[in-house]
C-alpha cells in the first residue's frame, strides 16, 4: 500500500479510469463479436454490423483505451473477413 500522498492519489486515478476503460473495451469488444457472427451467418447483411464495429474501435482509440494501430489491425481483419464471406463461391 502507497505511504506517500501522490501515490494514493494516483492509485484512486488509476482505479476509475480502470473502470471507465473497461467499460469501453468491453463494449468494442461487444460489437466486433456481433459482426463476426453477423459474417458468419449472414455474410450479405452483415456490413452494417461490421461498421458499427468499426466505429466502436474508433471511439476506442479516440479514448485512448486501444492503440490506434491495434484499433486499425481489428478492423482491417474484419474488413476481411466480410470481403471473404461476400466473395462469390
Amino acid at each position: 500500500m502507497a505511504n506517500i500522498e501522490s501515490a494514493k492519489k494516483r492509485n484512486r486515478q488509476s482505479a476509475k479510469r480502470r473502470v471507465r476503460n473497461r467499460d469501453v473495451r468491453t463494449r468494442a469488444r461487444s460489437y466486433v463479436k456481433s459482426a463476426r457472427t453477423a459474417i458468419e451467418t449472414d455474410a450479405k447483411g452483415a456490413a452494417p454490423a461490421v461498421k458499427t464495429a468499426a466505429r466502436e474501435l474508433d471511439r476506442a482509440a479516440a479514448k485512448g483505451v486501444l492503440h490506434k494501430k491495434n484499433t486499425a489491425r481489428r478492423k482491417s481483419r474484419l474488413m476481411k473477413q466480410l470481403a471473404k464471406a461476400q466473395k462469390p463461391a
